[in-house]
């Protein structure tokens, strides 16, 4: 039996859910009103999920989020809430809720969160239960990691989580900089999950300007708008019955927000100057190298839009965390274009892998690739030598030996300045290519050319 604990001052609430819950014949309901008695019960009794409203006399649902997270109580928390209070949620989510619904409450969505809240709860303990079980030989679905080079324990931890996510058909939300890995992970959900034998359609939200995306996503209808001159399919219906991958989600509009909510929540959409209805089945895994938190905040992201994305979340690791894989990805990187360009460079030199060491990598994974990828071109020996690696990486990392003179270290917007003013001399100022080594949109690159005052 799943025991949930209910607590909220309204009576009437409570006996609607009490009643509703237990016609399910699976869960073991207990109700508080007096919201003072929540910390007591809490550290007596074992839940598994606490249903907690957050506006109550005395006590109130965010006291009582702060003494579960003190006295790190194992049990998942669901809001549920009567007020739509942004500061509110973004407080209730850094303290671990695991969703915020707003009253009242659609009956078949609560449970549906109640069962999604049980079984990522099972997930977590059964990586808790084995701490040590680290290694790759110890993954089920080995070869669909086998784009991803990497010998650190944490990112093969991720695989593990990856492994069980990938089984159920919930969307997730992977957390990472930009470089970092995000889309081989989704890759790698779509390989192991039920629609395998799918498409797996990977889309830049940030590479479209938002006038254009609504069109591909959702496509079209002849004489939409000038130029529509006949029926064009978007993202969704190319991904049906697959995997739809929305990289940079955190830049999309707020009106296709809305758009893509309803996806997710009514499984159809409407192309573009249609009236008609297009159900599609679609699972969505969304990227973000944005704080989804701080979006909220601001209001250029929707809260309900992130709970619906965020049932699974998946952090990867930045490059510079993960010291070890920096030599392992060197030399498959060495190899790699070697073989591409046709040149015999059998090893990478000392004084260059000391560089790589000593330099945090902004662009991660995709900046080591291209700094090698350059370095090969003009590379005329058989080793790799630091005089053929790029101006920008030489001139950038030679600063982060400055830190151990005494020299304060520049502010993270003086780093990303002077990184892209390097990045942008070794194109020739070609933004397009700029953008692909920094691994953002060219969109997000203007706007940051225009911030620092870089033209």
């Amino acid at each position: 039996m799943i025991k949930i604990l209910l607590i909220d001052d309204n009576q009437a609430v409570l006996n609607f859910l009490r009643i509703f819950l237990l016609q399910k014949e699976k869960y073991e309901i207990t109700t508080l009103q007096d919201s003072s008695k929540a910390f007591d019960l809490l550290d007596k009794e074992k839940f598994d999920v606490l249903l907690l409203d957050m506006d109550m006399p005395e006590v109130t649902g965010l006291d009582i989020l702060k003494h579960i997270k003190l006295k790190k109580i194992d049990l998942v928390t669901i809001v549920l809430t009567g007020v739509e209070d942004i500061d509110l949620a973004i407080s209730a989510m850094k303290l671990g809720t695991f969703d915020y619904m707003l009253k009242p409450i659609e009956e078949n969505k609560l449970i549906e969160t109640i069962e999604t809240a049980i079984r990522q709860k099972e997930i977590v303990k059964s990586e808790i239960e084995s701490p040590g079980k680290f290694k790759l030989d110890d993954l089920t679905y080995k070869d669909a990691f086998k784009n991803i080079i990497t010998c650190d324990e944490k990112i093969i931890r991720i695989f593990q989580f990856v492994e069980k996510f990938a089984q159920t058909d919930n969307s997730v939300l992977i957390w990472g900089e930009s470089g970092s890995g995000k889309e081989l992970i989704a890759e790698a959900i779509h390989k192991i999950s039920s629609r395998r034998d799918k498409k797996f359609v990977a889309v830049n939200a940030g590479a479209f300007a938002q006038e254009l995306f609504s069109s591909e996503f959702f496509g079209y209808e002849k004489g939409a708008f000038t130029g529509a001159s006949h029926d064009k399919s978007g993202f969704l219906e190319e991904a049906n019955g697959g995997t739809l991958f929305l990289d940079e989600i955190g830049e999309l509009s707020l009106p296709i927000q809305v758009k893509l909510l309803r996806v997710l929540q009514e499984e159809e959409f409407y192309r573009l100057g249609s009236t008609k209805n297009i159900k599609v089945d679609v699972r969505i895994i969304a990227a973000t190298n944005k704080n989804l938190f701080e979006e909220i905040k601001k209001g250029s992201f929707r809260k309900d839009l992130f709970f619906r994305l965020n049932i699974n979340s998946i952090y990867v690791p930045p490059l510079r965390e993960r010291k070890g894989d920096i030599e392992l990805l060197s030399g498959y990187f060495l190899k790699k274009f070697s073989a591409k360009y046709n040149k015999s460079i059998e090893k990478i030199s000392e004084p260059v892998l000391n560089c790589f060491r000593s330099y945090p990598f902004p662009g991660n994974v995709r900046e080591l690739m291209n700094i090698i990828n350059s370095a090969i071109i003009v590379e005329t020996t058989n080793e790799l030598r630091k005089k053929s690696l790029p101006n920008y990486f030489l001139s950038t990392n030679g600063s982060y030996k400055e830190f151990d003179e005494g020299i304060i270290p520049p502010t993270l917007n003086e780093v990303e300045k002077q990184h892209i003013k390097k990045v942008l001399e070794f194109t020739n100022n070609n933004k397009t290519k700029a953008a692909e080594i920094l691994d953002i949109s060219r969109v997000n690159l203007i706007a940051k050319i225009k911030k620092y005052e870089l033209e």
